[in-house]
């Protein structure tokens, strides 16, 4: 459950962030009404941030209810091949920009998230801030907005692919290659391992989803 927020709070990031979370998942109804009373805002705010997550296809039309909207096979495809073209760049600009303090807390991140290995909910969102501190790291902001979108529509995939059985202890193992890169100012080794690891949550991804059409779900 979300906390109630000051009404000068942003609608439209709150709406975002709950969809980033999952606690707004595909398929879900957004109704005006609940969202003012469950952020503590008034509904015209809310009115104008539906409408804008509309317009950028986070939000589709069910008659004439408003849904969180779910990205089909090609979609994801198409998803994961951008992303990996633009982080495997962030990658490696972060190899060449990144400063000695962000590399360490880089290190740190991937001493704290050792813990969450059998908390996939707590590691997703520690992998989220993990890949937003390689885009900082990038000393690059047009590259940074486009990531930012990117993982916009991240939140629409229904499930993270941490979540399956082995994955994160890989996932962690992955980082760890990464960092490495980094910190050895390697860009080609940082670019090659971060495509290497969109590559193989892609891979875990596509089998999630064949077990859950084969299960009919």
């Amino acid at each position: 459950m979300i906390d109630r927020v000051t009404p000068q709070k942003d609608a439209y990031g709150l709406i975002l962030e709950a969809i980033d979370n999952h606690i707004y998942r595909p398929g879900d109804r957004l109704v005006e009404s609940e969202l003012a009373e469950r952020f503590g805002v008034s509904r015209t705010p809310v009115r104008e941030a539906l409408q804008r997550l509309e317009t950028q296809s986070l939000l589709t039309r069910d008659g004439r209810s408003l849904i969180v909207a779910s990205l089909d096979h090609n979609q994801v495809a198409e998803l994961y091949t951008v992303r990996a073209e633009l982080e495997g760049l962030a990658a490696r600009l972060a190899a060449r920009h990144a400063t000695p303090e962000e590399v360490q807390v880089l290190r740190e991140m991937l001493a704290a998230d050792a813990k969450l290995v059998n908390a996939p909910e707590a590691l997703a969102r520690a992998n989220r801030r993990f890949h937003k501190q390689i885009h900082l790291a990038s000393h690059n902001r047009f590259l940074v907005q486009q990531l930012d979108l990117v993982y916009r529509s991240m939140a629409l995939l229904a499930t993270t692919s941490i979540a399956a059985e082995g994955r994160g202890p890989d996932t962690l193992g992955e980082h760890e290659t990464i960092v490495a890169a980094i910190a050895a100012g390697d860009g080609a080794a940082a670019d090659a391992a971060l495509r290497d690891h969109l590559s193989r949550a892609y891979v875990t991804r596509l089998k999630l989803d064949a077990a859950r059409v084969e299960a009919g779900e």
